[in-house]
């Protein structure tokens, strides 16, 4: 694994995440991330390294300096690395997880029934295939 980028694993099929995805990679202006569908091999390849369920699709999944983060944890230190404002939301994190994830997961529980989602994983475009994490960037 790149020791410099963050991963991101999002849930491939979601309309909600795949959009959060794009998000992040317009704001990602100093190339910090690297993404991919949990239910991809990469992905749960690396869930695998890090002892996650193969089957955990429920969060932003965010592998950074060798720890993963999920939820609004995952969500909190994404945000204090893009471009803009959204580092402003950071000291969010000094909430208890308690008090941020009900809302996180509320919104986890409702996303396919609000936003859709899709058959298959997301293809990255020629554009985005070098943030898209490949299996050989995954060291074990």
């Amino acid at each position: 694994m790149s020791s410099e980028k963050s991963i991101i694993l999002f849930d491939g099929v979601c309309n909600l995440c795949n959009a959060s995805i794009d998000f992040i990679l317009r704001r990602d202006k100093k190339d910090r991330f690297l993404v991919g569908a949990l239910q991809e091999d990469p992905g749960q390849a690396l869930l695998s390294k890090y002892q996650v369920a193969p089957t955990y699709l429920d969060s932003l999944v965010l592998v950074e300096k060798g720890k993963v983060y999920f939820r609004s944890t995952a969500a909190l230190k994404i945000s204090r690395r893009l471009h803009g404002l959204w580092p402003l939301f950071y000291p969010l994190i000094l909430l208890p997880a308690f008090l941020r994830d009900p809302v996180y997961d509320w919104i986890g529980r409702n996303r396919y029934r609000w936003f859709g989602k899709k058959n298959t994983c997301r293809i990255p475009t020629e554009e985005e295939k070098s943030k898209f994490l490949t299996a050989d960037q995954i060291n074990f």
